[in-house]
This record gives C-alpha cells, sequence and structure tokens, in this order.
C-alpha cells in the first residue's frame, strides 16, 4: 500500500513539462518522511529525486519537507537568550574555489554573545567539497563524537552548537547514497539550507546561487511562520559574503508588509579589496585561519572582517555595517575570537581511554 502512494508522488512531479504537478505541503512531508524511513522502493526514490529536480520544486513543496525534517529530525533546545540564535544554512557538499569563513565568522559572533547554530556532515555528493566539520576538526574542534545531549551541553557553555547529520540524524545517510547515483542535487539540497535544527527563536541565514531560489526560501519560510531571515547570494552557495562582486542580499522586512527588503554591499566602498582568497588544502586554510585567530592582517582577514562587520550589524549587535567593521577588528585584535575557539576546543575534547 505504502508502494502505491509514493508512486502516486512520483506520477505528479515525473509527467512532463505540461501535465507535471505540484505537490501540496503534506504531500511532500509525507513523501519525505518515506523517503527518509524506507518506505518507498529504491526505484521510486530514485526517480522522484531526478523528477522533481527537472520539474523544480516549489516554496509549498520546500515547506513539506521541512516538516518531515522537523518531526523525524533533531533539534537543539532553547537556550536562555533575549536574541534569536543565528542558524547558518551552508550547503552539505562543500566548498571547492574559495576559502570558507563561517567557522571564524560563528566564533567571532559567538564572543560576541550571539549564539550560532551550523549543520552538516562529511564530504558529501555532488562536489565532495571541504565541508565545515574537516574545517572544525583542524582548528581542534571535533563534533563528530558527541552525541546532541553533550552537543546541547556545549551550546549552552559556549553559544556554538553544530548538528551533525551523520551522528545526530542518521535517517538522511541513505539518502546521500542516491544523491551520489544520480549525479545531481535534488530540491532537498534547496531546503537543508533553510532548515532550522533549533526549538527556539531562531534567525535563519541561507546562501544560495541562482535568484529562483530566494522566493523558495521566502515561501517556505513563511509558510512556516518564519519572520527573521537572511538569504545572501554568497560564495559557492554558502552565506559567505563575496568580496569580488556587489553582495546581493535579502532581509526579512522589518514592517508589516512582508516583502523582501533587498541590501547591495559594495567592498570597494568600504575599503576592501575585490578578490576572493582562493581555497588551497586544508592544511593551508586552516594555518590562515589561525593567522586569523591571532589578529594578523592577511588576505583572509580581510574576508573576516567584511563578513564579520555584516554578521555583526546584522545580529544586532553593531547598530550599522561600519561599527560592525570595527567592532570585529576589535574582537580578533583583542583575542577574543581566540579565546572563544580555545573554550570550545576545551569544552568539546574526546576524553582520551588507556
Amino acid at each position: 500500500m505504502t508502494n502505491d502512494v509514493f508512486r502516486e508522488f512520483v506520477r505528479k512531479v515525473g509527467s512532463g513539462s505540461h501535465t507535471a504537478e505540484n505537490l501540496t505541503r503534506a504531500e511532500a512531508a509525507t513523501a519525505t518522511k518515506m523517503m527518509l524511513l524506507g518506505e518507498a522502493t529504491p526505484a521510486q526514490i530514485g526517480a522522484f529525486l531526478i523528477a522533481h529536480r527537472i520539474k523544480r520544486p516549489t516554496g509549498e513543496e520546500l515547506a513539506g519537507m521541512l516538516d518531515a525534517h522537523n518531526q523525524l529530525g533533531p533539534k537543539l533546545q532553547p537556550l536562555k537568550v533575549q536574541q534569536p540564535v543565528i542558524v547558518l544554512g551552508i550547503p552539505y557538499d562543500g566548498r571547492t574555489r574559495t576559502a570558507p569563513i563561517s567557522p571564524i565568522t560563528a566564533l567571532l559572533l559567538a564572543s560576541a554573545g550571539q549564539p550560532v547554530v551550523m549543520h552538516g556532515g562529511d564530504r558529501l555528493p555532488t562536489k565532495y567539497g571541504l565541508p565545515l566539520i574537516e574545517i572544525w576538526q583542524g582548528l581542534g574542534v571535533d563534533w563528530t563524537k558527541l552525541p546532541l545531549f553533550k552537543t546541547q551541553q556545549v551550546f549552552e557553555q559556549t553559544k556554538i552548537g553544530f548538528v551533525y547529520t551523520p551522528e545526530h540524524f542518521p535517517l538522511t545517510k541513505t539518502l546521500w547514497e542516491y544523491r551520489d547515483q544520480l549525479g545531481k542535487r535534488p530540491p532537498l539540497a534547496t531546503m537543508e539550507l533553510i532548515w532550522c535544527p533549533y526549538a527556539g527563536d531562531a534567525h535563519i541565514m541561507a546562501g544560495f546561487v541562482h535568484p529562483p531560489t530566494e522566493a523558495m526560501f521566502l515561501e517556505a519560510l513563511r509558510l512556516h511562520g518564519t519572520t527573521k531571515f537572511t538569504f545572501v547570494k554568497g560564495l559557492e552557495g554558502s552565506c559567505d559574503l563575496p568580496r569580488d562582486r556587489t553582495a546581493i542580499i535579502g532581509l526579512s522586512s522589518t514592517t508589516a508588509s512582508q516583502e523582501l527588503e533587498r541590501l547591495h554591499l559594495v567592498p570597494r566602498e568600504y575599503g576592501f579589496t575585490t578578490k576572493n582568497v582562493p581555497l588551497g588544502t586544508t592544511e593551508e586554510l586552516v594555518a590562515d585561519m589561525r593567522e586569523v585567530l591571532a589578529g594578523k592582517s592577511t588576505e583572509l582577514m580581510q574576508t573576516a572582517l567584511w563578513n564579520g562587520g555584516f554578521y555583526l550589524w546584522r545580529s544586532g549587535i553593531s547598530p550599522d555595517m561600519q561599527t560592525g567593521l570595527a567592532k570585529a577588528a576589535e574582537l580578533f585584535s583583542s583575542g577574543a575570537v581566540a579565546a572563544k575557539l580555545q573554550e570550545l576546543s576545551c569544552f568539546t575534547a574526546i576524553p582520551k581511554t588507556n
């Protein structure tokens, strides 16, 4: 019977450009749960994933996928803080061309009192790029061995949490095998960017590449009643602001109109050179990040300041970009960000066994 139900979902999304139908929110939620729980056959799951990619998802369908993840997936519990927790939505398949800065951004924000949640896994298809988890490990923070209750404790103590999906949401593992075999990123990869594995008041910050994605984000989050969000046309689909072009950013409206507010940030207008730092080896990136944490003036420090200033402003810690940039520089030079990493390393250390 369950196979018949899922076959109907495949029929709807896979009937071609003229007759294909969109799923309702409830249908998308059911389809996602059936895939995660293995209730659909392998042939059905493969067919659905590729057909849905060709059709392209709607915001309502993404909302349904989020419903399934919220029902089956993990959530860090609310902190006793006044401000919303920032949740950074970054592509799970990593980076291959430009140096990531988001772990440094998270440390910076936490050192200023702003809690941050990140999420993701290991090297994953289709890009198999450098994932966040390996950067954290290079910096001396290993999230991979922590059960969710321990991650919660670290989050409460340091204001940084990382939901490591292979450990905390193992139901997703099977679907990654399909992604590898298909060689294409299905709409689930879009949904992951706005997934919120935090049970309290959250500010969703998600990266994107293609403009239509932003509209899908907007509809899905509105259906979920999310009122605080930031969409960044960032480096390789991440939340990292580019330096080689104007940063195009969508902001949740502060008015009742619910219109998306548009922000354009030009790096050179704030004194930054217009080039991105290329990604070398993981070891080189970690060494460069340690120089940033030591307060050294490097190209990666320019990226860290550019991003740090924006996110300090966007989180409400700083009243404007210029003040945010000055605050970021102060936090790096004072050693506050390096101290936050040291604190995090101590709390995430795995006890050695004899």
